[in-house]
């Protein structure tokens, strides 16, 4: 129970990498705050939480709106008292190389997966430095790597990566932690999303699979299992940490 009375938020949290991190922070004793878009998808994984045990609200939010994260601060702070742990998990994924991507789908990866990032960490900064808490970024190994048709989406996930470094130099000081999980292809809902339309989708999942070493896709609770390390005492000396989690893909 390594997280009895932490209030964890995580953005993204109704569904895949990010449910799973709910799930385990409030089966390890944390109450948790899952910020996302759909209501009613946010209210089911409450629910899984709370038949088993836990304790966890919704909130719903979207990360690229400023005054939405205000909100989420504000309610969380309201219901709970504190902040220990963010975890900003919320993203979008739009495939295209530069010239097939459109202005507004760059727009709208980059606000949700990197800004939204920004606007989550720059809206909790003092209630974290009133815990000495923590700021997990859910980056991807298409942040360390060029992967091919999705310039936005890699953009964004290097830009995490470099939020990660800069905000756990800058918040140090004010005991604030703050890293950041590259998963590599992980079975979730977008993921699946992906290779569903693919022309050939059982094909797609099997390159997925046999281009990394270990020649299988990650899972959503593998990748919540280093979020929550990250998140945890015994990582308490580690900022600005890039853990990767992808099946050996990065270091081939």
């Amino acid at each position: 129970m390594r997280f009895t009375d932490k209030v964890a938020i995580v953005t993204g949290g109704s569904l895949g990498i990010g449910e799973a991190a709910a799930r385990a922070f409030a089966a390890q004793g944390g109450r948790v705050v899952i910020a996302s878009r759909d209501p009613s998808r946010g209210q089911d994984a409450v629910e899984r939480i709370e038949e088993a045990g836990g304790i966890a609200v919704h909130v719903a939010t979207d990360v690229a709106d400023e005054r939405g994260v205000e909100r989420l601060m504000e309610t969380t702070l309201s219901r709970f008292g504190r902040l220990d742990i963010l975890v900003n998990n919320a993203a979008v994924y739009v495939q295209g190389d530069v010239a097939a991507t459109s202005a507004t789908d760059w727009d709208r990866v980059i606000a949700v997966n990197l800004t939204g990032a920004f606007l989550g960490t720059k809206h909790a900064v003092d209630a974290l430095a009133a815990t000495r808490g923590v700021v997990i970024n859910v980056s991807s190994e298409a942040g360390l790597v060029g992967i091919a048709g999705q310039v936005a989406y890699n953009v964004s996930k290097a830009g995490m990566i470099a939020l990660t470094k800069s905000c756990a130099v800058d918040l140090a000081p004010r005991g604030i932690r703050v890293n950041c999980v590259c998963p590599g292809t992980t079975a979730t809902p977008l993921v699946d999303a992906a290779v569903a339309r693919a022309s050939d989708p059982a094909a797609a999942r099997r390159r997925l699979e046999t281009i990394r070493p270990l020649g299988r896709l990650g899972t959503s609770e593998e990748i919540a299992s280093a979020i929550l390390y990250l998140a945890s005492p015994e990582a308490a000396y580690a900022t600005g940490a890039v853990l990767s989690i992808d099946g050996g893909y990065t270091a081939q």
